[in-house]
This record gives structure tokens, C-alpha cells and sequence, in this order.
């Protein structure tokens, strides 16, 4: 299973960005799909995922600001970002969760105060 996510970039605080990751290569489907991201120095921390039936969780950092949504039939994720922080800044991982875990390689998203 390979995970390729765009849609990172440099924000201004306050901004919007979206994120994407679209999963190819699997023969099941996909039960959950989801985000983390890791800052410089920090631990890697849930952002949100989603399940196939289309229930989110979020991460605290992030609720009320974030939204997660799924296109089943494509095997994609979406990560719509709002009222961006400097802290928000790091990379941002996308993966899928099948028998195991598959992640994409990240995408940096960077918020400038």
C-alpha cells in the first residue's frame, strides 16, 4: 500500500490549508485513515482520523479547527485546516490502517506568526 499526500505549504496564523493522501495498491478496504504530525523536538501526536463509516476523532490541539473527511471510492483523506497556528507547524503524516498501519512519507506544513 503506498500513501502520497499534497497540499502542504507556508501559511500565515490565521490561514487555511488542506491536506490530501490518496492509498493505492490494497486489496482490502481501508478501516481507517488519518493524520499525525511531529514538530521539531516533540513527539509524534494524533492530528485525526477517520473511520470508514465516516466517524472522526481529533486530536485536542486541533478540535473546533480542524475537519477530516474520506472518499471511500477514491481511498483518500482529507485534512481541511483553519484558524492556522505557529504552532501547527510540522510534518504532517497521512496513513491507513488495514491489517497494520501504512504511512506516507509526510508533507510540511509551516505557519508563520
Amino acid at each position: 500500500v503506498q500513501l502520497q499526500a499534497s497540499g502542504g505549504g507556508l501559511v500565515q496564523a490565521g490561514g487555511s490549508l488542506r491536506l490530501s493522501c490518496a492509498a493505492s495498491g490494497s486489496s482490502f478496504s481501508i478501516n481507517v485513515m488519518g493524520w499525525y504530525r511531529q514538530a521539531p523536538g516533540k513527539q509524534r501526536e494524533l492530528v485525526a482520523f477517520i473511520t470508514s463509516g465516516g466517524s472522526p476523532v481529533y486530536g485536542s490541539a486541533v478540535k473546533d479547527r480542524f475537519t477530516i473527511s474520506r472518499d471511500n471510492a477514491k481511498n483518500t483523506v482529507y485534512l481541511q485546516m483553519n484558524s492556522l497556528k505557529p504552532e501547527d507547524t510540522a510534518v504532517y503524516y497521512c496513513y491507513a490502517h488495514i491489517s497494520t498501519n501504512y504511512w506516507g512519507p509526510g508533507t510540511q506544513v509551516t505557519v508563520s506568526s
